[in-house]
């Protein structure tokens, strides 16, 4: 039997979630230019990526009122 994963979070959820993102990733971003270190910086935009899409969906659940 297969399970469904349901992503069940509130939209102000991946909203909060997603700005944390963007902050965390902004900061290692930062540090990876500061030290010259690419693998960080490139995770720190990858995670900035990845809260911008999350808040997006926060803000597409909260107009279709979830």
């Amino acid at each position: 039997m297969k399970t469904c994963n349901v992503d069940t979070k509130s939209g102000t959820t991946d909203k909060l979630e997603g700005t944390a993102k963007i902050a965390s990733g902004t900061i290692k971003q930062g540090t990876g230019k500061v030290f010259s270190d690419t693998k960080l910086r490139d995770a720190g935009a990858s995670e900035k990526c990845e809260g911008h899409v999350q808040k997006a969906v926060g803000e597409i659940k909260k107009a279709a009122g979830q």
